[in-house]
């Protein structure tokens, strides 16, 4: 799999972004500002980059543009931000990023943009030019993200059919510890709801009243396979 670069002031961030990659497959390498992320540029040369805009000492679009500078943009490079707007997303890209994503980074949002950057080889990369930044559904290239697709209420994803999935109504084994009567009845909760919601995160988190951070570790401690969920369905 791909090694990938995380550079983010927010251990929570960090940690949470390295353990879903991880669990993907990946190699995760962390970093907290701008010094560490060209350490870990030099070292590692990472296949892609998931950088935060707003970081106390160097921001990201500064260190996306002295890469591109250097000659060291050889590798898709994803903008994050909390306080995203178009105007940061189209700036972003006219420096060589290749998505925006507006934090908190929803799961499918981050592995679809992670998929994309990651079809292509590092080598392959090009910057984008301000010509190529995206004017209503233009793209920014072959392959890449639109800007408006990164931000907060659009869809990355397509629409996909209802997956057959678990149904309303389901008869439970109840003789046998409440742990393991519990946990299977959450886990045929939660894939009910997955598949009632073509597999977006987003909206199952709204429909059972959890925090999507706190529904995905639900879902891996209960043992949910979200890999048939991450290809359908829109947040």
């Amino acid at each position: 799999m791909a090694i990938i670069l995380v550079v983010d002031d927010e251990l929570g961030i960090r940690a949470l972004l390295s353990e879903i990659l991880t669990d993907e497959g990946h190699t995760v390498e962390v970093a907290e500002n701008a010094a560490e992320a060209r350490a870990c540029r030099e070292r590692l040369r990472p296949d892609l980059v998931l950088l935060d805009i707003w970081m106390p000492d160097v921001d990201g679009i500064t260190l996306l543009k002295e890469w591109g500078a250097t000659g060291l943009l050889t590798m898709p490079v994803i903008m994050m931000s909390g306080h995203g707007t178009i105007d940061t997303a189209v700036e972003a890209t006219k420096f060589g990023a290749m998505a925006f994503l507006e934090k908190p980074v929803t799961l499918q949002k981050l592995l679809r943009a992670v998929e994309q950057g990651l079809v292509k080889p590092a080598a392959g990369h090009r910057q984008a030019s301000p010509a190529a930044v995206p004017h209503h559904n233009h793209h920014l290239g072959e392959g890449a993200l639109t800007v408006e697709a990164a931000m907060p209420g659009s869809s990355m994803l397509p629409s996909a059919p209802l997956m057959l999935g678990p149904q309303a109504e389901q008869s439970f084994d109840l003789d046998r510890p409440l742990r393991e009567a519990r946990d299977a009845f959450e886990k045929s909760y939660f894939e009910f709801h997955l598949a009632q919601e073509n597999g977006s995160m987003t909206r199952v988190a709204e429909k059972t009243g959890l925090e999507r951070t706190h529904l995905y570790r639900k879902l891996k401690q209960l043992g949910v396979d979200l890999s048939r969920n991450k290809r359908g369905g829109a947040l």
